[in-house]
């Protein structure tokens, strides 16, 4: 996003306020010029986000572009999901997965992954502030998730697969909000280089 804004706007110094996957859409923060100087404390905030769950399904990445490991009957009731999900509103301990951007030893952990290595990571502290149910099409669950700061929902829905028994792993993601900044008052790229 950042190297085709420099070719948009021609401008060098544009930096952004907090990574998303590859296959994730949504609201992502830029800022350009001296505004850089705000970037991290955007990166600091709490972020909504749409995302939809594939129950039985347990992949490398933790999402539906990995490679399977393992295929599981899914026959979850709301009821049951709904007691799972109150087990993750709060603060939780998250083990990051190894393909993210996160650094150790100074090489990004996903191109670990790559090299077929998998690296000791540390648990971090998260806040999932709210988990709600928007949809259940099994073995598909749509939800909603206010978290904070470094919260991969990848893991999330991993986690609560496997809480449920059947594995889980995430197929869609939107960020619909950071902070003050929502989907509503976004632009997307090709809409940029058409105002230029």
């Amino acid at each position: 996003v950042v190297a085709k804004l420099r070719g948009i706007l021609k401008q060098k110094k544009i930096g952004h306020t907090g990574t998303l996957d590859p296959e994730a859409v949504g609201v992502l923060p830029v800022c350009l010029g001296k505004g850089t100087k705000v970037c991290d404390l955007l990166t600091d905030k709490d972020k909504v986000y749409e995302t939809v769950m594939r129950l039985g399904v347990v992949t490398d990445t933790q999402d539906m572009t990995g490679k399977i490991l393992k295929e599981s009957p899914v026959q979850v009731t709301r009821e049951t999901l709904e007691g799972v999900l109150e087990q993750f509103r709060g603060d939780y301990d998250q083990i990051p997965p190894m393909y993210s951007a996160l650094k150790v030893n100074g090489k990004k952990l996903y191109e670990l992954a790559r090299e077929g290595k998998e690296v000791e990571r540390k648990a971090r502290r998260i806040t999932i502030h709210e988990i709600r149910i928007l949809e259940i099409n099994l073995p598909e669950v749509k939800l909603e998730v206010t978290c904070s700061k470094g919260t991969y929902i990848r893991t999330l829905c991993h986690d609560i697969g496997q809480k449920l028994g059947c594995g889980g792993c995430m197929k869609e993601l939107l960020r619909t909000r950071v902070e003050r900044f929502g989907l509503e008052d976004s632009i997307r790229l090709g809409e940029i280089a058409q105002l230029q």
